[in-house]
């Protein structure tokens, strides 16, 4: 029963093997096609489609960030080594073979009926991730141990989940909007500061780029993302950090104040205000005016194992390019 659902599976998307890009497909076609994919693969195995896209954008942009992985070449884009997929012990390093792969320990499975189980295969790779989830459960906690127990790693949870989290509250995976952090409409002004140096509170290097603009200017949400802080810092004053679904952090600090009602957890959209243009910070709680008001932002890079931070200025100027276009 378990392969003829499968079968209906392949045959519904048309599936074949060779790499969706290779195909010349339009972003359009492949967000409907992965889409396609976590869906029918919720039907089959009860996994919620939204974790499946969320594990699958994880690895996908780790794969994008780090030179130590191949980069992604089909639809699916979860990465199995060739020893956890056909088993350390195994002398046949692209080992397709279901029975082989599970004498030497291995975790690849066939996904798609045909008999094989390739890591080169989106079904199959998709089906072994799920059935890996599978061992724990589908409900929530259950699925967040399961991705502890695979990578080991606190943080790959809880930026999975927060993916999970946004794919679910929209329905979609096609979240690919930006926005420039301050409305057009208001006067302000910035250059490129990454990277100069900062004498307050010790020798370091500025992380960010300063955007000028009059106390209480509108401050807004860049991209699609989850409110992972709020509170003072000695340095930053008031400050927010967003989580998108690249995996980048992006960081604005001393703020005037918050919007009503934003919080740790909340999901947010571009555009969403989030707060207002300050100048708090470098002391105690509620020091402002040692400085022109201004946005300090930041963005900051998590690769799986580490993370950075990065020069937003040319962000900043294609996101203001493309927003001047669209009026």
């Amino acid at each position: 029963m378990r392969y003829i659902l499968l079968f209906c599976i392949v045959i519904g998307l048309g599936f074949s093997a060779i790499p969706a890009y290779a195909k010349e497909r339009s972003d359009g076609e492949i967000y409907k096609k992965r889409m396609e994919l976590y869906k029918n693969m919720e039907t089959f195995t009860q996994i919620p489609w939204y974790v499946l896209a969320a594990i699958d954008q994880y690895e996908r942009s780790i794969r994008f960030a780090r030179s130590d992985l191949p980069k992604p070449s089909g639809l699916i884009s979860i990465y199995f080594s060739p020893e956890k997929w056909a088993g350390i012990a195994n002398p046949d390093r692209n080992d397709n073979r279901p029975l082989t792969i599970t004498l030497f320990g291995g975790i690849g499975k066939d996904g798609d009926g045909d008999g094989k189980a390739d890591r080169n295969n989106d079904l199959d790779v998709l089906y072994t991730m799920s059935d890996n989830l599978l061992k724990y459960g589908t409900d929530d906690d259950n699925i967040e141990i399961a991705l502890w127990h695979y990578y080991k790693r606190d943080k790959a949870v809880q930026l999975i989940t927060e993916k999970a989290k946004i794919y679910n509250t929209f329905g979609t995976i096609e979240l690919t909007d930006q926005a420039f952090p301050l409305p057009l409409g208001y006067n302000y002004n910035y250059r490129s500061t990454w990277g100069d140096r900062r004498g307050w509170g010790g020798r370091r290097i500025h992380e960010g780029t300063d955007i000028f603009a009059d106390y209480g200017v509108p401050v807004r949400a860049t991209c699609y993302g989850v409110v992972e802080m709020k509170g003072w810092n000695k340095y930053g004053g008031w400050r927010i950090g967003i989580r998108d679904l690249n995996n980048t952090y992006h960081y604005f600090a001393h703020l005037s104040g918050y919007a009503k009602n934003i919080h740790v957890g909340q999901v947010v959209k571009p555009g969403m205000i989030i707060g207002g243009v300050g100048s708090t910070g470098y002391g105690p709680p509620g020091t402002s005016g040692k400085f022109p008001p201004h946005l300090h932002y930041g963005m900051y890079k998590d690769n799986g194992r580490s993370e950075w931070s990065f020069d937003p200025y040319p962000y900043l100027q294609r996101w203001e390019y493309l927003e001047k276009q669209k009026k």
